[in-house]
């Protein structure tokens, strides 16, 4: 990877903070390391960062704090790293404006493709203030919301996830095996099926806009932009 990605690690566990930064910084990261709120809005308002990765418990200002300070000023990825892994707290964690949840313990693999996808998300699909637009598709990222035709439609949470993965990989045959590693994870115990029913539901919910997604008798899907 070039080195001209630069993340942000605002954590305040030693031993964490040398791990995700060890990582990222084997894989061509330019990493800064911080242990507390404070430190970390000095550093986003000095600094340009193409991803930052967000304790929520920290000194200071918290994470939730950081991350709202983050999304009045500035579009960049945010990926919120924590313990705090109740339903509440991760929907909270994304009406906030995160972008991705990690809950610890975790996986560096995870992690280091989790920063890798939302960068090339922000850098190759990222327009005018802060939306992806995609044909008569709108998604505002930092919210997880989207339209279709200027309409809200609600997509569950691993639907939106399905959505994104197939965007980032357009034109791409995806089977289903790659899905559920990319998308469930590789811990996943379920069947490949899974994809097919979540597949099915996200075309019911984006309706007009079903269309992007074709079927490849015995290969998987792919996703196919209008313009």
């Amino acid at each position: 990877m070039d080195n001209k990605f630069r993340v942000l690690l605002a954590e305040d566990e030693k031993a964490l903070q040398n791990m995700v930064s060890l990582c990222l910084s084997k894989n061509g990261f330019e990493v800064d390391v911080v242990d507390n709120g404070i430190d970390a809005c000095t550093y986003v308002d000095k600094f340009r960062y193409d991803a930052i990765i967000l304790d929520i418990m920290m000194p200071g200002k918290d994470g939730r704090e950081v991350c709202k300070y983050i999304r009045n000023k500035y579009d960049v990825p945010v990926i919120f790293l924590t313990a705090l892994g109740a339903e509440k707290d991760i929907v909270e964690g994304y009406e906030i404006g995160a972008d991705e949840y990690v809950t610890k313990p975790f996986s560096t693999k995870l992690l280091l493709m989790k920063v890798n996808a939302l960068i090339n998300r922000y850098r190759g699909l990222l327009v005018k203030d802060g939306k992806i637009v995609i044909d008569e598709i709108v998604i505002e990222p930092a919210r997880r919301a989207v339209s279709v035709d200027g309409k809200r439609i609600d997509l569950a949470p691993k639907e939106y996830d399905l959505m994104m993965f197939f965007i980032e990989n357009k034109d791409r045959v995806l089977s289903r095996d790659i899905i559920l590693d990319k998308v469930w994870g590789a811990d996943f115990e379920g069947y490949d099926r899974a994809v097919d029913t979540h597949v099915k539901k996200l075309r019911a919910t984006l309706g007009d806009a079903s269309y992007h997604i074709e079927t490849v008798i015995k290969s998987g899907y792919i996703w196919k932009n209008r313009s």
